[in-house]
């Protein structure tokens, strides 16, 4: 049916390669589709994992705590006996806890038992 020669090609052959050029380029592009389309299930299916991954990380990270919550953290740092609150005025707080500690070791008294109030450096 379909001459060797396109030179002289009828309109019944010329149609016949014309479909199968048409089915070509549909088949190609419907295998196009379904790789895009696996490719897009397998990235979704990968991100969900990665998600509950982390959903599960931050499971266990709040079922056990590394970092206490700021009211433990008060409560572990106030030693018995402590009085109150202390204001700092334009000292560090790691200046601060050493004067405190020097104080302290020269009155030769537990730092709980002492109660500082304010510490403000003199310029």
């Amino acid at each position: 049916m379909l001459a060797s020669s396109l030179d002289a090609i009828g309109i019944l052959d010329a149609g016949i390669v014309a479909l199968l050029g048409y089915v070509v380029v549909f088949f190609g592009l419907i295998l196009l589709m379904g790789v895009i389309t696996i490719m897009g299930k397998a990235f979704v299916a990968a991100e969900q994992k990665a998600a509950q991954k982390a959903a599960a990380a931050k499971e266990a990270m709040a079922a056990n705590p590394i970092v206490p919550t700021f009211a433990e953290l008060e409560r572990s740092i106030k030693a018995p006996g402590s009085a109150g609150q202390l204001k700092l005025h334009d000292v560090e707080p790691k200046t601060a806890a050493m004067l405190m500690a020097i104080v302290a070791n020269q009155m030769g008294k537990p730092l709980n038992e002492l109660r500082f109030i304010s510490i403000k450096e003199v310029k």
